[in-house]
Parts: C-alpha cells; sequence; structure tokens
C-alpha cells in the first residue's frame, strides 16, 4: 500500500517537477514559455505535465497550464522548506 506522502515525495523528486510548480506559481503559462522558463526539453516536460495533471496539481485551459487548487496548496506547504533552504544556503 502507498503511502500519500511517499507518492507526493516521488513526484516531486522527478527531474523538472518541482522547477515546472515554481514557474507556474504566477501567471498560465503556454508550452512554449513553461519550456523556456523550465529550461527543459518538450519530452521531459510533457511527461511532467501530464504526471501534474493526472495527480490533480497542474491543469491547462485557454490561458495555459497553471496551478490548481491543489497545486496553489502545495506551493504553500512547500513555502517553509523554502525558507529553511535559504537559511541552510546562506550558512
Amino acid at each position: 500500500m502507498t503511502r500519500p506522502i511517499m507518492a507526493a515525495l516521488d513526484l516531486l523528486g522527478r527531474r523538472g517537477t518541482l522547477r515546472v510548480l515554481w514557474e507556474l506559481r504566477g501567471d498560465p503559462l503556454t508550452f512554449r514559455a513553461l519550456v523556456e522558463a523550465a529550461e527543459t526539453n518538450p519530452a521531459t516536460l510533457n511527461t511532467r505535465l501530464r504526471e501534474l495533471r493526472d495527480a490533480a496539481v497542474v491543469t491547462h485551459d485557454d490561458g495555459g497550464y497553471r496551478l490548481t487548487d491543489h497545486g496553489r496548496a502545495l506551493m504553500t506547504a512547500l513555502a517553509p522548506l523554502q525558507s529553511w533552504a535559504e537559511t541552510w544556503a546562506a550558512r
């Protein structure tokens, strides 16, 4: 039986996933804009977006790709880790 935290960490640990989420924290982005912003290749991005859409973290509409409510909640949950990482990096 997979634990939800393990599944979430598995998803977040995949190459490029956190970068995609970071780039989508603001306004929606088109696929092409997201390729450039995330500095990745289209094949990898396509895979990550499919995984994130299947996880209900990212959605796509006429405006491009954007975070869902779950995606925004995830970014809020990651904020303390971001704060820790900045302190850790400054040491």
